[in-house]
């Protein structure tokens, strides 16, 4: 493993850490903030990501060490102090743990539910705005073992870091798809034989008592 123990803030090998803008990682260059112990074991552990880099508090290092020893992860691990790591970030990551993730090629709609099984039970997420709204629905998903998610255009990305702090890593687990006009995504589910379903708080009829079919999909969206 190539671990690195740093201790100038103006170190050259910081520099892609140096003002880092979430917005602009997220949005354009489709990487993502993973900060603490459970999202670092997530990213180190997927399939579907990879790690750029590490930025470690040297205390915390040993603890870290047999997450390291089974991920084997091939990007360089930057050791520094907890002072360094807050210049650098530009606020106080009281974890001490913190990482650049990449996100490999999201598949399209119709790759996705190609790779649906028989009996899945997808969320459908319309206009979710709100960061810790996406992070619990992830933490949900994963919790219940629905089979993914399609996130429509109008929602906010699940990778910024805070919808992927309050889904406790689950984010980088659960199978999705972002990106489609909800129009499309209705279209699409309606010629593949998905039974709908669209949540209300004031709906008289329970899940229990719905139709039984084969392939589910479930509606999330604003109160707007």
């Amino acid at each position: 493993m190539n671990i690195t123990t740093i201790s100038e803030t103006d170190d050259i090998r910081l520099r892609d850490y140096q003002n880092i803008h979430e917005k602009d990682l997220v949005g354009w260059q489709q990487q993502f903030i993973a900060e603490g112990k459970v999202i670092l074991s997530a990213l180190l552990h997927s399939k579907e990501f990879s790690a750029l880099f590490l930025l470690i508090v040297t205390e915390r290092l040993p603890e870290l060490m047999p997450l390291l020893e089974q991920t084997q992860p091939t990007c360089p691990i930057y050791c520094v102090s907890q002072k360094i790591m807050d210049n650098i970030v530009g606020f106080h990551i009281h974890r001490g743990i913190s990482g650049i993730g990449k996100r490999k090629m999201l598949p399209s709609l119709q790759n996705f539910l190609q790779d649906l099984s028989k009996e899945a039970l997808i969320l459908v997420l319309c206009g979710i705005s709100n960061h810790d709204n996406m992070g619990a629905i992830f933490r949900n998903t994963a919790t219940f073992a629905n089979n993914g998610i399609i996130v429509d255009k109008t929602s906010c990305d699940p990778l910024y870091r805070k919808s992927i702090r309050v889904s406790a890593g689950t984010a980088l687990k659960v199978p999705y798809t972002r990106g489609a006009d909800m129009s499309n995504i209705l279209e699409t589910l309606h010629n593949t034989n998905f039974h709908t379903y669209a949540l209300s708080p004031v709906c008289v009829m329970h899940s229990q008592a719905s139709k039984n079919t084969q392939k589910n999909r479930a509606y999330f969206g604003n109160r707007r």
